[in-house]
């Protein structure tokens, strides 16, 4: 990624903002539905290339969706997105009735009422690697 394809600014700025909590990852599955679920592991990890770090169990019934999934959005929680956090974290079968949502600029599913906004960069957030641990 070239340094004008992205604002390394903004990105810094984002990536400072959040020291430790919770988000929420979102996509679409291969049918197009919106898919999504809690995650505290979310750091970055270099802002030359940009990359972040988001972990996911393989156990988990979204891992195929997700690393399947041509991009994704990270939402940054606030502290009174609780009731978010654990709908994310539970196997609920309609997650996304519970939040305020729409398709963003990259087409997967941002919150509108994330602390810091979603990290949406100009190029949708991607798979670089699926790391076994």
């Amino acid at each position: 990624m070239s340094e004008a394809s992205f604002d390394a600014r903004a990105l810094r700025d984002a990536f400072g903002a959040f020291p430790t909590g919770v988000t929420v990852v979102t996509a679409h599955d291969p049918s197009g539905q919106p898919i999504g679920f809690t995650a505290n592991s979310f750091t970055s990890v270099s802002l030359d290339p940009p990359l972040l770090l988001v972990c996911l169990a393989k156990t988990s019934r979204n891992f195929a969706a997700m690393t399947g999934s041509a991009g994704f959005a990270v939402n940054i929680l606030s502290e009174t997105q609780k009731d978010v956090s654990n709908t994310f974290a539970r196997p609920v079968e309609d997650r996304f009735m519970a939040v305020d949502w729409k398709t963003g600029p990259e087409g997967s599913p941002i919150f509108r009422m994330s602390r810091h906004g979603s990290i949406v960069p100009p190029k949708p957030c991607s798979m670089q690697a699926i790391m076994s641990s």
